[in-house]
């Protein structure tokens, strides 16, 4: 993945709805600081955040099929993406594939480009 890619991937991240607003902000940081002098240090911020912030399908799963996510997210809702995380897991899926993880994991498994 060339640095061209992974700007477009965190322009992905950023448009996310799913994408939480402290990534969201950093992403935009990081944005700002290509080119820079502190584009180094934002890109080891990112790539940070992001290790937190990326989920695994069975954690979502867990979430959603859980008092707390139906409580958060409504019944209908956590009871649809239980489902949803269910068949990923049982497809032997690994990772979450929102529209922010999904950016978010090819970013951290192409980190040495901006690191």
């Amino acid at each position: 993945m060339t640095k061209a890619e992974i700007i477009e991937k965190v322009k992905d991240l950023i448009a996310a709805p799913s994408c939480c607003a402290p990534l969201k902000a950093l992403a935009e940081e990081w944005l700002k600081a290509e080119g820079t002098a502190n584009e180094k240090e934002m890109s080891k911020k990112l790539i940070a955040e992001l290790e937190k912030d990326v989920q695994k399908a069975a954690d979502c799963l867990r979430f959603f099929d859980s008092e707390a996510g139906r409580k958060a997210m409504g019944e209908e809702f956590a009871a649809k993406m239980a489902k949803h995380f269910k068949e990923l897991v049982d497809a032997g899926e690994i990772w979450c594939d929102c529209p922010a993880c999904t950016p978010g994991r090819a970013i951290l498994e192409n980190k040495e480009v901006i690191l």
